[in-house]
């Protein structure tokens, strides 16, 4: 049983993405604010700020400021198995910053080639985007694929990464 969640909202070229976290790990990863995101815990509401949302909260700031490639933080997935478990590990494990790969690669890499349509499925229900980096997956004929927060953040995303080219209004903006 998780006990002691707290939880910290930073800003982003997403905009705010909330994260909350408990002495096993980081537990959930979510775009917006901690109205839109702690209602869901009912009585179990995590308090603002604890140590772990805090240093979770402080990789993230250093993610969107370019200043970290990798996360140094324990993922809780108590509450997570099967292929889901399996694919989101092999995805927070083998795939760096700035590579993509598309739905069957990772199917293949997590040892369910079968499993692609699967894969797609599990990214929409990753509970920590980011950190377990679900807008790496992209779909086979070159497309973004999909992203629960919308395509433009997981574009943003691969901008940030190098693994797409910046527009010229993010040129702007950067500068």
């Amino acid at each position: 049983m998780r006990t002691e969640l707290s939880w910290t909202v930073v800003r982003g070229p997403v905009g705010e993405v909330t994260a909350v976290a408990g002495e096993a790990g980081l537990v959930q990863v979510c775009f917006g604010g901690p109205d839109q995101v702690l209602p869901h815990y009912g009585e179990a509401e995590p308090a603002e700020a604890g140590e772990p949302a805090l240093r979770a909260g402080a990789q993230l700031e250093e993610y969107f400021a370019g200043r970290r490639r990798a996360f140094d933080l324990p993922v809780d997935w108590s509450n997570i198995e099967g292929l889901r478990l399996q694919v989101l590990r092999t995805l927070h494990e083998q795939v760096p910053f700035g590579r993509t790969l598309s739905y069957r690669e990772l199917a293949g890499l997590a040892g369910r080639p079968e499993a692609a349509r699967a894969v797609g499925t599990i990214m929409g229900s990753n509970p920590v985007p980011i950190v377990v980096p679900c807008h790496r997956v992209v779909a086979s004929g070159g497309g973004l694929g999909g992203f629960g927060p919308g395509l433009e953040a997981k574009r943003r995303l691969l901008v940030l990464e190098g693994a797409l080219d910046a527009t010229l209004l993010e040129l702007g903006m950067l500068a």
